[in-house]
């Protein structure tokens, strides 16, 4: 599905309501580490708009008692069996900003509250070297969390259609559902639908985590929850939930192939008439060049070629670079890791230079692409800007102030920098894979003249690729800015907002709950 405008008809509230709890490890204003927290604190937002009855449940982190987010006590007290014990959790319950969907948080302070900003976070800790390591006792933690999920159900104020579940961190919730709840009163019609958000992470743990789970032990087998010889949580959920969805069209058939499947490519194209994909939204009241009070200018597609200059000069003040209107600034935001393509962009990196370009890095990552990043910004200081770490303000003037946005990854399941761009006017190069194939129209001549181009894409996983690509959208830029300003021009009127995914959403539990 390319980019476009919701018919009128399509921004409608729904017409019959369905009742959707949502389970996650992590939502954006409470926690987060990734894009995870951002599709759970803004779908079920989404949903509420539609007239849609929405709740959400997730663990009671050190990082939301910091954060002093108004959280009430409901006097529940949750037994949740584990292996032989029974452990006690108290519900605590917050709500989400600007929304009326309660979050429902399940305290039990030795799994949950021990991130404290120091090196210990939701899920890993940081090991001498800069390098971070899973907890030990994940498995236990988020045995222990799926199973609150379903003891959660009674006290949320409704008897939900569908339980939504999120990566691996739930994926036992619809095996729990299926197994041990179903013939419970309140959990007979209830159905299930478990997302992916990246198949690269599954949650593979030893078999003898199978007896902390209460679950049969003829689950362990091949065609169920067992993955050569071990337990997976990702495979769990692909197996019994009722629907399976992942954040992107391209990336649903790309991980039933061996390049993208991570070993589960076989069970998901078995698996594939209950598999789909929807991209993820954005939240255009936080990413809008309109609104945007992180700008040296906002402006709209009626002015971005007057007032984006303006967040250019800007952007190249707060990088210590040579303020020049002529110079293109490439700019790039995100973590520094293998899958996001930063090997590509550091060797490419010189002929950029030699093209005449300013690059400007945001990022955190692996101490190896810290330690190149940091050697090319001190040997061409007067052309490469770097913030290692993370800054909101400074993402927002990187995005406006960019010309062209690099985005070249290795995978991409969904991807949102490069949606924000198109609505900041800030052309993406990207790599043709998940989510950047789905929402990026490649400025080829046919789309040029056709006026659909967005950005800019290539094929091949090479650093030559991409220099190639972005040499192609530099020529547009300094010799054919008509063509250029419509690319710019058509980018920022795309949308990709929460309620057009929240449409698709909507059909999907309405599919599985009869």
């Amino acid at each position: 599905m390319k980019g476009g405008n919701l018919r009128d008809s399509d921004r409608g509230i729904a017409v019959s309501g369905l009742r959707v709890l949502v389970a996650a490890s992590e939502v954006v204003g409470f926690a987060k580490t990734g894009g995870l927290a951002d599709v759970v604190g803004a779908l079920p937002r989404a949903l509420a708009r539609r007239g849609h009855q929405v709740a959400i449940v997730m663990p009671y982190y050190s990082a939301i008692r910091r954060a002093g987010l108004p959280v009430e006590k409901t006097g529940v007290v949750l037994p949740v069996p584990l292996g032989d014990r029974v452990l006690a959790c108290r519900l605590l319950r917050s709500r989400l900003p600007h929304a009326n969907v309660p979050v429902y948080l399940v305290e039990h302070p030795p799994y949950f509250e021990r991130d404290d900003g120091s090196g210990r976070g939701l899920y890993q800790q940081a090991m001498s070297g800069g390098y971070k390591s899973d907890y030990p006792d994940n498995a236990e933690r988020f045995v222990f969390f799926s199973r609150a999920v379903l003891e959660t159900v009674p006290h949320i104020g409704f008897t939900p259609d569908v339980i939504h579940a999120n990566d691996w961190q739930t994926g036992l919730v619809p095996v729990y559902l299926n197994e041990l709840y179903r013939s419970r009163a309140g959990y007979q019609r209830t159905r299930s639908v478990f997302t992916i958000h990246n198949i690269a992470y599954q949650g593979i743990f030893g078999r003898e985590v199978m007896r902390l789970t209460n679950l049969p032990g003829w689950l362990f087998s091949p065609h169920l929850l067992e993955f050569h010889g071990y337990l997976n949580f990702l495979k769990a959920g692909i197996v019994a939930a009722d629907a399976v969805n992942t954040v992107s069209p391209t990336y649903a058939r790309e991980i039933q192939t061996p390049e993208f499947g991570c070993g589960l490519e076989g069970l998901l194209w078995q698996l594939r008439g209950k598999l789909s994909g929807i991209v993820n939204g954005v939240d255009y009241d936080q990413w809008d060049p309109g609104i945007d009070p992180h700008l040296a200018a906002k402006y709209t597609p009626d002015t971005v070629a007057k007032n984006k200059p303006a967040c250019k000069a800007d952007l190249q003040r707060k990088f210590s670079l040579p303020e020049d209107t002529t110079t293109p600034i490439l700019g790039m935001v995100a973590r520094l890791v293998s899958q996001k393509g930063i090997d590509l962009v550091l060797s490419a990196a010189p002929g950029f230079l030699d093209l005449g370009c300013q690059l400007v890095f945001l990022g955190d990552g692996d101490p190896e692409y810290h330690d190149e990043l940091k050697g090319f910004q001190a040997r061409h200081p007067d052309r490469v800007g770097l913030y290692l770490g993370f800054n909101e303000g400074i993402a927002h003037k990187i995005e406006a102030g960019s010309d062209l946005f690099l985005m070249p990854s290795r995978y991409e399941p969904c991807g949102l920098n490069q949606i924000y761009s198109l609505r900041y006017g800030t052309p993406p190069v990207v790599r043709s894979t998940g989510g950047l194939a789905d929402t990026i129209v490649n400025a080829t001549e046919e789309n040029l003249s056709a006026g659909t181009a967005t950005g800019f894409a290539f094929d091949a996983y090479t650093a030559n690729a991409l220099y190639e690509t972005v040499k192609w959208a530099l020529n547009l830029y300094r010799d054919r800015p008509d063509d250029f300003a419509q690319v710019v021009r058509t980018a920022m009127v795309q949308d990709w907002s929460w309620d057009r995914s929240a449409i698709e959403y909507e059909a999907l539990y309405q599919k599985v709950s009869g």
